[in-house]
């Protein structure tokens, strides 16, 4: 189950033998075992696995995985080449293209964002396949909000997009040197109410640039 690098298994390792990751283990083994899990365990810690803990540059919080077949990837808010990109991501593109005038690649896998320091994490790390939000309370959101909380601990400056009331639940433990940006979530059910027009990709790569880091290719 714990299939994790290792400088986020050096920082994280308390959590596993804690009594909730424990329960957490259990609940998912019967969840695999008797439903359609998504994403497949081997891809539950994707978003870690990808970046190390000391190349995050910017941290994206998402709520929980796709939950339709061939979409999730243990990675928030993006989808395999190839898959449909569903409507937040559109909504997030198109944001940024309008913020940075420039054109989105075509593609929903976000591993190229990952790849320059963008740490795309949900906060639940597992659902049922046609349940959104089946898997929370069940201990993920412990475990997500540690890492937040080491990430919101570094000294060296990074930007949170918090985007929606959950995301923006993890603010308070967010340190100063730190730049935070909120919105609505970009879902189509709350995009109109603020994340168009956000400009947080610009902003986010002002400030990233201000404090001698290499700006964000958001295409």
């Amino acid at each position: 189950m714990i299939k994790i690098r290792r400088s986020w298994f050096d920082l994280m390792h308390e959590e596993f033998e804690k009594p909730y990751f424990k329960k957490l283990q259990d609940f998912l083994a019967v969840e695999y075992a008797n439903r359609t899990i998504y994403p497949s365990e081997d891809k539950i810690f994707n978003a870690l696995n990808h970046l190390p803990f000391d190349k995050v540059k910017v941290v994206v919080i998402g709520q929980d995985p796709y939950h339709e077949p061939g979409q999730a990837q243990g990675i928030s808010f993006s989808v395999p080449e190839g898959v449909e990109i569903p409507p937040s991501l559109v909504n997030i593109m198109q944001e940024i293209e309008s913020d940075l005038g420039i054109k989105c690649a075509k593609s929903g896998d976000l591993t190229r964002w990952l790849d320059q320091g963008v740490m795309l994490l949900n906060s639940v790390l597992t659902v049922r396949r046609g349940q959104a939000n089946s898997h929370k309370n069940q201990g993920w959101e412990t475990f997500t909000g540690e890492v937040i909380k080491k990430l919101a601990k570094r000294t060296e400056p990074l930007v949170f997009l918090l985007w929606g009331a959950n995301a923006q639940s993890f603010a308070p433990i967010i340190e100063s040197q730190h730049l935070v940006l909120k919105a609505p979530h970009p879902s189509p059910l709350s995009a109109y109410r603020g994340f168009f027009g956000c400009k947080h990709f610009s902003k986010c790569n002002e400030f990233l640039i201000a404090h001698g880091q290499t700006p964000i290719d958001w295409k």
